[in-house]
């Protein structure tokens, strides 16, 4: 049963058939199948699971990369962790760094009084954070089998079939493709994924040096002055990040060696510094794409299988995180039989413009990065313009994820934005959130959420930390209302939340 060829509809017409019918189709057994283990697959699979959806995730790979590849969790994906009450068992994995120097690694501190109670970087090695985040996943129910490759799929009006590459056929009602850049899922449905290729590659890595740290302080600052791409961090224990351009290095196909770092680093800074025993070494180049839609019928993309480009700033897995948390809500609530119309569509109307900002602020960074005299001189400017706080704060909160303010219509200026964790009469606000629920917080202790009670929690607090009588906020923590009307909350009760129970 191989897939079939989609042609990528508009998301509100969810009209993609299968031949199959009747006796034919496989049996229904979950509710959604998730294609990919990372970072975003694990977390939408426990999303998922607090709603009570049967979840299974189908991973190729046999077993977790073993690389151990540093990655740092942004102010947004350190709240939503929080709002899931999971932000304590991986903050001792981490190691936080002060909110500062993401664009563009122009050296500047953080802006004072960053808006979060989780103003920092969690550097966290990779494997670390997707086992976590998978071993909630199963704690809450999902299942999780590795070694399964999805090479077909099919749907219909009333699920998805999907084909492993044992010949095994699954079915459920949805499919997500969190499968990465290269997705499987996104190459079958047809989506386009347009962009630019690659035109540099660096490499990356983390090893051990010879050289004393007061030595390579001075050397790479010296570099530093014209080449951005270049540099050795410490990473703690001994280990050093090491970053540096990929010019004339083998070929892309092939894995990086110690050998090739050895010789780009005495290219350019005249030593290769005695660096040794790596722990992980790899090759990453500036391709920038966006998927076309994120949605065809039944079957959705999230993470890099939606959008993929450069590293810089370190956004990517943030990225796909912050989609998990936005999109698992909504499927659940199509699942559970509560959520309006158009809820599912709101998914792409959200995220895929967060992606653009993204794939722009990536794009920016790395013509920042070239040592050419006319992106040296704009880099110098901005440099001086981020000595202005307004700019610096934008550009931080661009990066961070949590200057983002999702289109809900006219309103006060906290509509569509996250509302920090604030305190609350109960302790903190995000404690109120690990339910993955919507909450109603009332500060005129007047109003109620009704047939709502359901799928949203109510809090009357008039202490609560907040400037306005009430705000309801839906379960990834965004506002989607501001006031102090009843008929008013309930017209948007209804808008996210769907009819009130009988």
């Amino acid at each position: 049963m191989r897939s079939q060829q989609f042609t990528a509809e508009p998301a509100s017409q969810n009209r993609v058939e299968s031949p199959s019918t009747g006796a034919d189709r496989t049996p229904l057994v979950f509710d959604v199948i998730i294609a990919g283990c990372g970072p975003t697959g694990a977390m939408l699979a426990a999303e998922l699971r607090l709603h009570g959806v049967r979840v299974l995730v189908v991973e190729k790979e046999t077993e977790p990369a073993s690389f151990v590849r540093i990655v740092g969790l942004h102010v947004r994906s350190l709240e939503l962790l929080a709002m899931r009450g999971l932000l304590g068992r991986i903050l001792p994995h981490g190691r936080q760094r002060p909110a500062a120097g993401f664009f563009a690694a122009i050296a500047k501190p953080a802006p004072k009084d960053l808006d979060s109670a989780y103003a920092y970087l969690l550097g966290i090695p990779q494997p670390v954070i997707v086992g976590l985040l998978e071993e909630h996943a199963i704690e809450l129910g999902a299942q999780v089998r590795r070694g399964c490759a999805v090479v077909g799929i099919e749907q219909d009006d009333q699920g998805v079939t999907v084909e492993l590459a044992d010949g095994e056929h699954l079915r459920s009602r949805y499919l997500v493709g969190c499968d990465g850049g290269r997705s499987t899922v996104r190459k079958l449905l047809g989506v386009g994924f347009p962009g630019e290729p690659a035109r540099t590659e660096t490499l990356m890595g983390e090893m051990e040096v010879g050289a004393p740290q007061e030595e390579i302080a001075a050397t790479v600052n010296a570099i530093r002055e014209n080449h951005h791409s270049f540099w050795l961090r410490p990473a703690g224990n001994g280990v050093y990040s090491v970053v540096v351009p990929a010019a004339g290095v083998s070929d892309r196909a092939i894995p990086p060696t110690l050998e090739d770092f050895q010789q780009q680093l005495r290219n350019i800074a005249g030593t290769d510094f005695g660096v040794h025993s790596p722990r992980w070494l790899s090759r990453f180049g500036d391709a920038t794409r966006l998927a076309d839609r994120y949605r065809v019928g039944r079957v959705l993309l999230a993470g890099d299988a939606a959008h993929i480009h450069p590293p810089i700033g370190g956004q990517g897995l943030n990225l796909g995180v912050q989609d998990a948390l936005n999109l698992g809500w909504k499927l659940a609530a199509h699942i559970r039989g509560w959520a309006p119309e158009t809820l599912l569509d709101t998914y792409q109307a959200e995220r895929h413009p967060v992606a653009e900002d993204v794939l722009d602020n990536t794009r920016a960074q790395m013509e920042l990065l070239s040592p050419e005299p006319g992106p040296q001189a704009v880099r110098r400017l901005l440099t001086e313009l981020m000595d202005f706080d307004e700019v610096n704060r934008h550009l931080i909160e661009k990066i961070t994820a949590i200057g983002i303010r999702y289109d809900f219509g006219a309103g006060p200026d906290l509509l569509g934005r996250r509302l920090p964790d604030v305190a609350v009469k109960q302790g903190n606000l995000y404690g109120l959130l690990h339910r993955g629920r919507g909450l109603l917080l009332d500060r005129t202790e007047r109003l109620t959420v009704g047939g709502w009670s359901d799928r949203v929690d109510q809090l009357a607090d008039p202490t609560a930390e907040v400037d306005v009588p009430c705000v309801l906020l839906r379960p990834d923590g965004h506002v989607a209302w501001v006031g102090d009307d009843q008929q008013s909350l309930d017209e948007h009760l209804s808008r996210w939340f769907g009819e009130p129970a009988h």
